[in-house]
């Protein structure tokens, strides 16, 4: 399976660069997975899709604004540095920009001193372990002066940094949002639960690794990065229940999905638990848990296509996003959504 079986062309001005006033005026393409038969409809028209008895799993991880710009001490040459994973209290894995002059010992200032950060160590793929140096807490500090950690791929400035976390977003984490949670308003939430089905909230903290290129010819080649994920019993009963009575389980978004299928047992039981995942989802995959998705369209030849391709059929999705190209749908973080059932 190669990875070029997974392109397909996108004109640039169909990548979402803003996202709507309204996160549910969305529009919404609805594939039969068997089938691969099309429609074309809104995101609010999701709960003529839903029955009762079903489970929409959520995950409510919070992206932190993880992109610092600061000054490296001595030179002050700009330094970005981009938080990864929290490895203890005050240690970081960060992705450096530029890297190759932060070297072991050396140090950054961001907002005039109010942070400062030394490197530690240098790890995988070249990341820098950094340690912070701060007076007070160190989440309110980041709040100042942290950016969103926006895609490379969205050049305008976000004027509200809320508008990239989900509205059910708890638990801080991520370094960025799971995108397909974007469309949903509170009011949405309660129209769902309204109608007897369970709303499941699962965590997973996406890493950069989600979204990586794959930079290999051979799909299977190709080496996730480890995402840490927590199930409470809560969440793993709701899901065990709708399972056991007839109901389908729904994830919003690709980290739910990658989170209920890392923590299954074969026959699809789920019992509270927490860990890292590298679970990689291509063709062939046979889900455990998962019957439809809700997600948003993304970019060509990456892991997340691949994973809709093994719920969907990698013909059907192409022919899918060629049709949601030719209708002039919004594509990737701020775009419009698919519901895979």
């Amino acid at each position: 399976m190669k990875t070029s079986d997974f392109y397909y062309d996108l004109p640039e001005e169909l990548i979402a660069q803003d996202p709507l006033l309204d996160r549910s005026s969305s529009r919404l393409l609805k594939l039969d997975k068997e089938s691969g038969e099309t429609e074309h409809r809104s995101f609010k028209d999701i709960l003529e899709y839903l029955k009762p008895g079903d489970c929409l799993v959520i995950n409510n991880t919070k992206v932190i604004p993880a992109r610092l710009i600061g000054a490296k001490v001595g030179t002050d040459a700009k330094v970005e540095v981009l938080l990864l994973k929290r490895k203890e209290k005050d240690v970081w894995e960060t992705l450096v920009r530029p890297g190759r002059k932060m070297k072991v010992g050396a140090r950054v200032s961001f907002g005039d001193g109010l942070l400062v950060g030394e490197v530690i160590d240098i790890v995988e793929e070249g990341n820098r372990l950094i340690r912070f140096e701060y007076e007070g807490i160190f989440e309110e500090i980041l709040d100042q002066l942290g950016q969103m950690p926006l895609p490379p791929y969205i050049t305008h400035q976000l004027q509200d940094k809320d508008r990239y976390n989900t509205v059910y977003a708890e638990h801080a984490g991520s370094a960025a949002a799971p995108t397909a949670g974007l469309h949903f308003t509170p009011e949405l939430l309660k129209q769902v639960e309204e109608k007897g089905i369970d709303i499941a909230k699962v965590t997973l903290h996406v890493g950069l690794g989600t979204f990586r290129p794959v930079k290999v010819d051979d799909v299977t080649d190709h080496h996730m990065h480890s995402e840490f994920y927590q199930i409470d019993q809560e969440a793993a009963d709701k899901i065990n229940h709708a399972k056991e009575n007839g109901g389908r389980i729904i994830c919003v978004g690709t980290t739910s999905c990658r989170t209920i299928e890392s923590a299954a047992e074969d026959n699809g039981h789920l019992e509270p638990c927490s860990g890292w995942t590298e679970i990689f989802i291509y063709p062939g995959y046979k889900f455990k848990v998962l019957d439809g998705l809700i997600t948003n369209f993304h970019l060509p030849e990456s892991t997340l296509i691949m994973l809709v391709s093994a719920l969907a059929g990698k013909e059907h999705v192409l022919a899918a996003y060629e049709e949601a190209v030719k209708e002039r749908y919004r594509f990737f973080s701020f775009g419009d959504a698919m519901l895979v059932i």
